[in-house]
């Protein structure tokens, strides 16, 4: 038997600013941007290069929903962005101007840092050792 997981839902303000934040940002790409009412899309991105897991980027239509944009997760790291080059991302990302919460850091599993998004989610980039 296999199985993965497919997507994860991502709540953000606004689709297009989300869409160019993750593009424009941190490299991802656009999978598929699709109206499904006046309100509602259904918008996917993923990193370049990659064709596992997805992101479900879905604006906030609730009270409830924009209380959790940007604390999807309580404060802790909420994605992990696996990386083959950590310092070529870094750096890539660094000149994008994406918000840094550390300086990078050795660990036993690997070279980590902490970045947040545009609306506050943190992400770990990790480049784990062979």
């Amino acid at each position: 038997m296999k199985r993965g997981i497919g997507a994860i839902t991502l709540v953000v303000k606004n689709y297009d600013e989300a869409i160019h934040y993750y593009l424009d940002k941190l490299n991802f790409k656009l999978i598929e941007d699709t109206k499904l009412s006046d309100k509602k899309r259904w918008v996917t991105i993923a990193p370049c290069n990659s064709s596992e897991t997805i992101i479900l980027l879905a604006e906030a239509a609730t009270l409830e929903q924009k209380k959790a944009i940007g604390n999807q997760t309580g404060g802790r790291v909420f994605l992990f962005l696996h990386t083959d080059d950590f310092w070529r991302d870094y750096n890539d990302m660094k000149s994008n101007d994406v918000s840094f919460l550390e300086e990078p850091r050795e660990e036993i599993y690997g070279t980590v840092v902490v970045f947040e998004d545009l609306y506050g989610n943190k992400w770990d980039l990790i480049e784990h050792k062979n």
